[in-house]
């Protein structure tokens, strides 16, 4: 990664702020500061660093909880007075063991931390989760699954005004998202993969579908 340092305009205290956005799912996951130390230990090494201002000290994600950022990109903003790490998460962002310090995520629907489970399932072995036998048996079986409920899903919103239907419709809809993070997994295809082609799309349409 690269980055001009001397463009960025660090505050009185050689400061500025950094937000870590995951990178799948575009969910932000937590608000710290960095100073130039900070930044430069960032580029070097692809894991976030920063600067705490209640230790004044540097500090690396992870360190001691073991919940690293790896950092893929480091983008100022306009002014050079902010920075955004796009990161994966190897764990809760928050010291409080959530996700995000940003809880209730505010997103209608985001999934990269499903995205993550599937990756952490697949790592486990075929005999320790559904996930893992699901992925050991093959894209075929799991397109195959794909396909099931994309008609299960179909049928349920066909089925309105029907008792429980709603209910019927989210279920199934859960299940069909999940069962495409498999097949896209199976594939190696991430999820920024899919959300930079839909925004190449809308901005190829000028922002129309």
């Amino acid at each position: 990664m690269t980055l001009a340092i001397d463009s960025l305009r660090f505050d009185e205290r050689g400061l500025l702020p950094v937000v870590a956005q995951e990178e799948g799912s575009g969910a932000v996951l937590m608000l710290a500061w960095a100073d130039r130390t900070a930044v430069e230990r960032t580029l070097a090494s692809g894991e976030a660093w920063f600067f705490s201002r209640s230790r004044q000290a540097l500090w690396r994600k992870g360190e001691s909880s073991g919940n690293t950022l790896a950092v893929t990109s480091v983008t100022p903003d306009c002014d050079g007075d902010a920075l955004l790490y796009r990161v994966r998460a190897a764990g809760p962002a928050c010291h409080r063991g959530t996700r995000s310090c940003f809880e209730p995520n505010p997103a209608a629907l985001e999934l990269g931390w499903l995205e993550a489970v599937v990756a952490e399932r697949a790592a486990g072995g075929e005999s320790t989760s559904y996930t893992a036998r699901l992925l050991a048996d093959g894209v075929d079986r799991i397109a195959r699954k794909v396909g099931e409920e994309a008609t299960e899903t179909v049928i349920a919103a066909v089925a309105s005004g029907e008792p429980g239907s709603r209910e019927r419709l989210v279920s199934e809809s859960a299940d069909l998202l999940f069962h495409l993070l498999v097949l896209l997994r199976s594939r190696d295809v991430g999820l920024g993969e899919v959300a930079s082609e839909l925004s190449r799309r809308h901005a190829e349409r000028g922002g129309a579908r």
